[in-house]
């Protein structure tokens, strides 16, 4: 799928992977048989990234300009035609024209799910099946624009909204807790950070898997004694399963 194409009209949309069908590996949706749509480009460098070959430019020659048309053609191969559930996830999805290709799918009967930092409002979040914000803890080396973020939160205009906040230690576990404190409405998910991400073109990079499970132990034991019971603990599935292999 890689490659560049002479596709360039203003709905192109830039393609670092679509693949599937397998299950979402974390937060709201976790479980849920779906097909994953990765965007390339992102308006964030986080620290622990672990997708960088859909963030970092040096990567633009591997993402593929592709239209709505054929971004669905390629969901209902995977899919058999059956509709499932679609995640758009990047990189920053926020950035890209996917109004159309959501309106498309969902009048064939698949239902859509995009997650993003929050710092691109889009009208089309009201749109979605569900929008999954996910602001990046002090951890990350970012600092979140609040107002544009509220923006995104009244861009969904009633479609089902949460939040996932990736945690690595005590700094951005009470950061987290002061996010939910904004936005007491949204059911919140938390995670443990994974410190291993992969070189973007290695299929067999090791998790310390042992790691991930001490701090989530550690989250666990920091939400109940805080009784913070609101608040869903949750593992990334996918990497206890596959590691950190792209594609799954």
């Amino acid at each position: 799928m890689g490659g560049i194409s002479s596709v360039t009209n203003e709905e192109t949309l830039r393609i670092a992977e679509i693949f599937g069908p397998t299950i979402q590996g974390e937060g709201a949706l976790i479980g849920v048989p779906t097909v994953f749509v990765r965007t390339g480009g992102c308006d964030y460098r986080c620290s622990w990234c672990d997708s960088l070959h859909a963030v970092d430019s040096a990567y633009r020659d591997t993402w593929t300009p592709m239209t709505p048309e054929a971004v669905m053609a390629r969901i209902e191969a995977l899919s058999g035609g059956q509709p499932l559930m679609v995640s758009l996830s990047g990189g920053n999805p926020a950035i890209q024209p996917l109004g159309g290709l959501i309106r498309m799918g969902q009048g064939k009967g698949y239902r859509f799910a995009l997650e993003t930092q929050g710092s691109v409002a889009r009208r089309w979040f009201r749109d979605l099946d569900m929008l999954v914000l996910s602001p990046k803890p002090p951890s990350s080396g970012m600092v979140v624009d609040w107002d544009i973020f509220a923006q995104c939160v009244a861009a969904a205009n009633g479609a089902p909204s949460v939040l996932k906040i990736v945690v690595f230690d005590e700094v951005d576990y009470q950061w987290a807790r002061e996010v939910a404190g904004r936005y007491p409405d949204l059911p919140v998910y938390l995670q443990p950070g994974n410190h291993t991400p992969p070189p973007p073109d290695d299929d067999d990079a090791v998790v310390d898997q042992e790691g991930v499970d001490a701090r989530m132990l550690w989250l666990v034991d920091r939400v109940i004694g805080d009784r913070w019971f609101g608040a869903k603990v949750l593992p990334q599935l996918h990497v206890m399963l596959w590691g950190n292999k792209r594609g799954v």
